[in-house]
């Protein structure tokens, strides 16, 4: 649209053939120019231009007549979060023609002429706001002072930009780039820390109208436009708009077994229909997620706006809920646990998120790998949201270095410290656990599907003095500074072990307690044992059974108790992820130490296995056979198989009905593929009484002859 604004005229009128005035802009926003390739937003399935800060872009104008440096003046306009554009604030730009670019500023220079056509490169500063931009071109003739606009009818999206070394986000390495910014799948960890599973996840950072939906998400925040050029405070926004409880944000929490009216956390494999539903109804909340479903779509959402993500897991995962910095458990005076205060909690995993930044609002060192973790559990400054925190500050104690970092470091090398009530009401320290939380922290490896434990970044090793001097002086800002002035003695050791990759759901439940005299005396002691169904979060449900085990030892003897839990006796009470917690407690006769141990298994179930029939190409339909065994001895009721692929086909359920007791199901699935190369079909199964069961196959696609 040109506008054409009236200046001063001879008596014979507007004399046409002198003024300048924009035709058309051509943004070269296509797939195979310049602009995208040069910037890594090739894959983004959008018209639009996509660029990255920091970095020259071209564009190119169509005008009236030649363009006459002399005697013809040119700008540009871009605006950003409008009506309220300022220049003040960086959200309403004015960009000057110039004979040669400067670096960390907004400019255009003519880099081509062919006679009406004009090719301009433009620069961006590397602290320029992200965000959709709209861009005008401003015309001036100096002989007769007529000045027109034109508002281009496509529109400018600006990114971080990881690639460019000023860029606070920048990350050294093509390899970790590639993974961290431009991988639309990976793998999320689940399970305990002794039964490791995964799940392939489709975070679709570059689908269609993903990109429009993550800035959305922005626009729906309380954050003006002009704070969108400091990472930190992005990351800290989209921490709070991923979950809903105080700000509508993108997902709604619940962990309640119930998901009436919504979609079963577990029944998720990808980021596109969450983020699509919420932007296409206009910002209601999406039922339901947890903790991976957060951390999944926090990746797409902060690698789509160029920000270094990944998803990070985390077994035995500590709920601190009194700054205390520790995790305590607290014991009446026979011993059985107080559930009332019992409000710390030990989570068997907790799926988080890492991003990569400079931190220079923070001491030096304390840049890179920074935590987030977008699911609802603690406020922060009034608001559910959690980090950035610095991992450097996690794993050396720095708890009052911002954001958040005291609840992160609980999460992962807190202290497990049990209390009994004495006669006089108060409590005592009784025993300590400092090996009981954050092990095996885990995250998809750089270019393979491997799991890496990357525990050593964000603590040192256990019980080396650097993680003990850590523990101590995160523990000097808590609110319980004196829980280690009495260290105590201990010569009994209890703990449990796993055979294997342990219980599968549907059959008994078998594990091994394992009780050791390490000294040269006899001990005897009574273990207290009991099992209770346990949400995921540490929060138990219902005790299933209770045993007493009297146990003599000879010195030095290690005595290994086989414990069984009956398929019955479960059953009826399992809730999602089929978790279990067995607490044994008890107290040595001849030195009244105690013995205390928490250990969290859960029931294995089994996978889809998905099997690709014949070959792929684009364009073409093809096919995959899905099968499924119900490991139960009960019939499952309205099976539903749900499947996606990026590239292959969007969100797709499939109704099975009910499947009976240890009954075999195979289902085909047909789609077209529409993007060459090695692709991945995700399938989860969407059942009541069995969750977290899935299955990934590799598609490889090919060009159509």
């Amino acid at each position: 649209m040109c506008t054409y604004l009236p200046a001063a005229c001879s008596i014979f009128g507007f004399r046409p053939a002198l003024t300048l005035a924009v035709r058309s802009v051509d943004l070269l926003s296509r797939k195979s120019d310049r602009n995208k390739k040069e910037h890594h937003t090739d894959q983004y399935h959008s018209d639009q231009l996509v660029i990255r800060r920091g970095q020259t872009f071209q564009i190119e104008l169509d005008l009236s007549r030649t363009f006459n440096p002399n005697t013809d003046k040119l700008h540009l306009e871009l605006k950003t979060g409008d009506p309220n554009s300022w220049v003040s604030k960086r959200t309403h730009i004015i960009i000057p023609l110039v004979d040669e670019l400067q670096d960390e500023s907004w400019e255009a220079k003519i880099v081509e002429q062919n006679v009406n056509r004009v090719k301009l490169s433009v620069n961006s500063p590397i602290t320029a706001v992200i965000g959709k931009y709209k861009l005008t071109v401003t015309t001036q003739c100096l002989k007769t002072s007529e000045t027109t606009t034109h508002d281009s009818d496509k529109d400018i999206y600006m990114l971080f930009n990881p690639w460019c070394e000023d860029d606070t986000v920048y990350m050294e390495g093509e390899k970790e780039l590639k993974e961290y910014v431009l991988n639309d799948t990976g793998r999320i960890y689940y399970g305990t820390e002794k039964q490791i599973g995964a799940r392939t996840w489709n975070f679709g950072q570059f689908d269609e109208g993903i990109l429009e939906a993550c800035l959305f998400v922005l626009d729906n925040s309380e954050v003006p436009p002009s704070g969108r050029g400091d990472p930190v405070n992005v990351v800290r926004v989209i921490s709070a708009m991923i979950n809903s409880p105080d700000d509508r944000g993108i997902l709604e929490g619940n962990w309640s077994g119930n998901y009436a009216g919504g979609t079963s956390p577990t029944a998720w494999s990808g980021s596109v229909e969450i983020l699509r539903q919420y932007h296409k109804e206009g910002g209601t909340p999406v039922k339901y997620g947890q903790c991976w479903v957060f951390s999944g779509v926090t990746t797409t959402v902060l690698r789509c706006l160029g920000i270094p993500t990944r998803s990070v897991t985390n077994f035995q995962s500590a709920h601190d809920t009194d700054v205390s910095l520790t995790t305590d458990v607290y014991f009446d005076e026979n011993m059985e646990p107080i559930h009332h205060l019992n409000s710390d909690s030990v989570w068997n995993f907790h799926v988080w998120n890492d991003c990569w930044m400079a931190r220079p609002d923070l001491p030096p060192g304390m840049g890179g790998w920074q935590a987030v973790d977008s699911t609802p559990q603690e406020t922060s400054h009034g608001t559910f949201r959690c980090g950035p925190a610095s991992l450097a500050a996690i794993r050396s104690g720095q708890v009052y270095l911002k954001f958040d970092t005291p609840f992160v470091f609980a999460e992962v090398n807190s202290d497990k410290i049990y209390w009994q009530r004495n006669l006089d009401s108060t409590f005592s320290q009784i025993h300590s656990e400092k090996k009981a939380v954050g092990h095996c922290i885990s995250t998809k490896a750089v270019g393979s599907d491997e799991r890496v434990d990357i525990t050593h970044l964000y603590k040192y090793p256990e019980d080396s003095e650097e993680e003990r001097i850590a523990v101590e002086t995160a523990c000097r800002y808590g609110s319980k500074p004196d829980v280690y002035s009495s260290p105590i003695a201990e010569d009994v050791r209890v703990e449990v072990m796993m055979e294997g990759e342990g219980p599968r759901m549907g059959g008994d439940a078998q594990l091994k307690i394992v009780v050791k005299n390490t000294s040269s005396q006899p001990r005897r002691t009574t273990l207290h044992s009991q099992v209770a169904v346990m949400y995921y979060t540490g929060v138990l449900k219902d005790t299933v059974k209770k045993d007493t085990l009297n146990v003599e030892l000879k010195p030095q003897e290690e005595k290994i108790i086989d414990w069984v839990l009956p398929y019955t006796q479960y059953q009826n009470q399992l809730v999602d992820q089929a978790a279990l917690m067995l607490t044994l407690s008890g107290r040595v006769s001849e030195t009244q130490q105690v013995l205390a141990n928490q250990t969290s298994f859960r029931l294995r179930t089994p996978d889809l296995h998905i099997e690709p029939i014949g070959e792929s190409c684009v364009g073409k339909e093809t096919s995959a056979k899905i099968t499924f065994t119900n490991p139960l001895p009960c019939t499952l009721r309205n099976v539903v198989i749900r499947v996606e692929g990026l590239g292959l086909r969007d969100l797709h359920p499939i109704r099975v009905g009910d499947v009976s007791k240890h009954a075999n199901v195979t289902v085909t699935e047909h789609f077209i593929p529409t993007i060459a190369g090695k692709r991945k079909l995700v399938a989860s199964l969407d059942c009541k009484q069995l969750s977290q069961v899935h299955g990934v196959a590799d598609i490889d696609v090919h060009e159509s002859q």
